[in-house]
């Protein structure tokens, strides 16, 4: 069992910076990949980050490419996400997610994780 645990959402104006913490319980942590996902008012929960159990490999929505940075620290069980330069189309509750499965491709769609952080707020105003 895998608990998530993410923090740091907030309110922060148009063009602002927020980061992301999401921490997991468990000793296996490393071996996983996990990802990022958010879901807005009236939408579908939607891919944001993903990033392998080493660091060496990430994947970006096109709509967060350049603005976004996902990394981990294993040592510390924790993922992070920056975000910069934010948006109010940025404006969701934000989900971190876990793959158990340690190799293969970056997963992109919510089934494909198996474990879920309870969802930080993030509001962005223009």
């Amino acid at each position: 069992q895998v608990q998530l645990v993410g923090s740091g959402g907030g309110l922060v104006q148009a063009g602002g910076s927020l980061r992301l913490s999401c921490e997991a319980s468990g000793r296996t942590f490393s071996n996983y990949k996990v990802g990022w996902f958010r879901q807005a008012p009236g939408k579908e929960r939607e891919i944001v980050a993903a990033i392998n159990w080493s660091g060496s490999s990430t994947y970006y929505a096109d709509s967060v490419k350049g603005r976004f940075t996902i990394s981990r620290d294993n040592a510390k069980n924790t993922m992070y996400l920056q975000m910069n330069s934010l948006k109010p189309e940025d404006t969701a509750v934000y989900y971190c997610a876990a793959d158990t499965a340690r190799w293969g491709n970056l997963r992109t769609l919510q089934y494909e994780y198996e474990y879920w952080g309870q969802g930080t707020q993030v509001t962005v105003s223009s």
